[in-house]
């Protein structure tokens, strides 16, 4: 049985026995739910910071998605390479961008047939340059106390990261 059966005055609960389906004593040692756990914190922090600028955490990476990738080229990103930069899907890029471009803080060149590229316009490139450090202000203040750059923490982010698509 999968389960423990435990009475109570209001009817029968159901207890998941844990110890016969899972590889993991508890949650504190599930790496899953501890990075589920870890980047929900995280992302709480950065959205308060963001919200004085009216940004929210998605449009704050798409946005400097936009600046980081535009800065080796010629401008011309298109959004399916926005969207795997940022591990977007394209509907979810979509609405971003269509976010931003409201905001007026990107605009779209028409590149080819429908494809259209973002480009920061002023207000982007400035409020980009004033969320930067204080997401990254953000980010040392969560992270301070395990110093990613001295851990394996950041190698195996970058490893986890690099991978192209969710196995099915």
């Amino acid at each position: 049985m999968l389960y423990n059966q435990h009475e109570f005055l209001d009817g029968v609960v159901l207890n998941v026995d844990f110890a016969k389906i899972s590889a993991h004593k508890g949650p504190e040692v599930s790496p899953g739910y501890l990075l589920w756990k870890t980047s929900t914190l995280w992302r709480r922090a950065i959205e308060q910071a963001l919200k004085p600028l009216k940004l929210t955490h998605p449009q704050f990476v798409v946005l400097a998605a936009i600046g980081w990738l535009n800065q080796s080229g010629n401008g011309l990103i298109r959004q399916v390479e926005i969207g795997r930069f940022c591990g977007l899907d394209p509907n979810t890029t979509s609405q971003i961008l269509r976010s931003l471009h409201t905001k007026k803080l990107i605009t779209r060149k028409a590149q080819d047939g429908r494809s259209k590229s973002p480009i920061l316009t002023a207000a982007g490139s400035a409020l980009l340059t004033e969320a930067i450090p204080i997401v990254e202000k953000e980010d040392h203040a969560f992270f301070h106390t395990i110093n990613p750059e001295k851990t394996p923490l950041l190698k195996a982010l970058q490893t986890l990261s690099s991978r192209d698509e969710i196995k099915k």
